[in-house]
């Protein structure tokens, strides 16, 4: 069933309860796991009768645009319709705002995260990736702000920059709102699932680059995160590795040489790139084992710390874990993690 809903709900994150984290199987090898679509809301659009209940996973969260005027570029869907698509079970496409989500802890202890899930650059699992972990994040007195983030293939002039465009102006406007949330400008980190993954292992190594000019005093600041993690994530495009969504919407069915490296993020880790915690199964069949091991690797070469986690089971999209699977263990690890670097403090 289709879903028309005129109207997003803005409010505490504490409005809405999370999803149950429930692993979602993967599609056939080389692509991620698809999922229904639907339609949410333009914030100033009033509800229809065919509205369904408030409990869209994106409902009942706080909106934080992240640009002041139309995204860098132009472009992407009709900017007079609902900010994004979002289906009964949080699916995103037809992102004509992106924005940032916020989900608040009853109580910070000063930390705060930009997530972003992944679903091949095609669409935006929030339902299953972005508001669970957030929920998890809001526990240990995280500030989450799951972010919905331009989708290459829905016509934006940046096209494959787009997304990193995104990210790199949350980090920037998620800093300059620190106070207002309550949380520390230091202590800001970003988290990344699938193509996520993908898209915040570019926001962690190129959050020096010029991939857009300045649009306001928010854009002074730094994008660099203070730590990033990235689950079972799409680091590299280039073949043998190269069968995923991710790779056919960023550079296309046949790629040029300088395209693929340009997009691989293992291929430009620079020595200021933050730490970085790993987490993947080694049965995935999507976003294969070696793209962890390659970002591990080029993380090493340039001296960044790095912790990673290689698990026996899991396959693809497993999010906090199914209980009682090896890929469940990753939430306690990366808090154990982010406690010893005093990222999030008890």
């Amino acid at each position: 069933m289709v879903l028309h809903r005129r109207t997003l709900l803005t409010g505490a994150a504490g409005l809405a309860l999370a999803p149950a984290a429930v692993a979602q199987p993967a599609g056939p090898a080389g692509q991620e796991p698809s999922v229904g679509q639907g339609r949410p809301a333009g914030q100033d659009k009033p509800a229809g009768p065919d509205a369904p209940p408030e409990t869209i996973p994106g409902a009942a969260l706080e909106v934080l645009p992240l640009w002041p005027g139309r995204p860098p570029g132009g472009g992407g869907p009709n900017p007079d319709g609902p900010r994004f698509d979002e289906s009964r079970e949080g699916v995103v496409t037809g992102v004509a705002e992106p924005c940032l989500l916020v989900m608040r802890p009853a109580r910070s202890t000063g930390t705060a995260m930009v997530i972003a899930a992944g679903g091949g650059y095609r669409r935006i699992d929030l339902g299953h990736e972005a508001v669970p972990v957030g929920r998890w994040l809001n526990g240990l007195g995280v500030t989450a702000f799951a972010l919905v983030y331009r989708l290459p293939g829905e016509g934006w002039a940046a096209g494959a920059d787009a997304p990193i465009q995104d990210a790199l102006r949350a980090v920037r406007l998620v800093r300059a709102r620190a106070r207002r949330y309550g949380y520390e400008p230091n202590r800001i980190g970003v988290m990344g699932f699938s193509a996520g993954g993908h898209l915040m292992g570019a926001a962690s190594t190129r959050f020096a680059a010029p991939l857009y000019a300045a649009v306001d005093e928010d854009d002074a600041l730094s994008a660099r995160p203070d730590v990033a993690a990235l689950l079972y994530p799409v680091i590299t495009l280039k073949p043998p590795f190269d069968r995923t969504s991710s790779r056919r919407v960023l550079v296309g069915d046949s790629p040029t040489r300088v395209a693929t490296e340009a997009y691989s993020v293992e291929t430009r880790v620079p020595p200021e790139t933050p730490p970085t915690f790993l987490a993947q199964a080694a049965d995935d069949p999507i976003a294969v084992v070696d793209n962890s091991l390659l970002m591990f690797a080029a993380l090493r070469a340039v001296e960044v710390p790095v912790e990673m986690h290689l698990f026996e089971r899991g396959g693809h999209g497993f999010n906090l874990g199914v209980p009682g699977s090896p890929a469940a263990a990753w939430p306690g690890l990366f808090a154990t993690w982010a406690r010893r670097r005093g990222f999030i403090r008890a």
